[in-house]
């Protein structure tokens, strides 16, 4: 079994790794702050994963179930008028586009 000194040295090496790693994000963050390419970044990328999912779960869903491509797109719309309306509350939109979606394949 290792000594209780070889132990502390493991933590204590192991703990200034993780601190490091944690704080580096942070450190270069702050740099970065002023950059032009950052505040773009920081706009459109937002928008364009939230458009490759729904693409993705479009496709998925159209794929497996043609006939419910109408309430898919029905369900898209929702989630953008709702987000418009709404004051551009994503979580909100989405909530109520899913639901939108749910009841729309159930009822009908």
């Amino acid at each position: 079994m290792p000594s209780t000194a070889y132990l502390i040295a493991v933590l204590a090496i192991v703990f200034t790794i993780t601190i490091a790693l944690r704080a580096l994000p942070f450190a270069v963050l702050r740099t970065l702050r002023t950059s032009a390419i950052v505040r773009q970044l920081s706009v459109w990328m937002p928008v364009g994963i939230l458009a490759i999912l729904a693409v993705t779960a479009l496709h998925g869903t159209i794929a497996a179930e043609p006939r419910a491509t109408l309430y898919a797109l029905l369900a898209v719309a929702v989630t953008a008028g709702v987000h418009l309306a709404f004051g551009r509350r994503t979580i909100l939109s989405v909530g109520i586009g899913t639901a939108a979606y749910v009841v729309l394949v159930n009822a009908f």
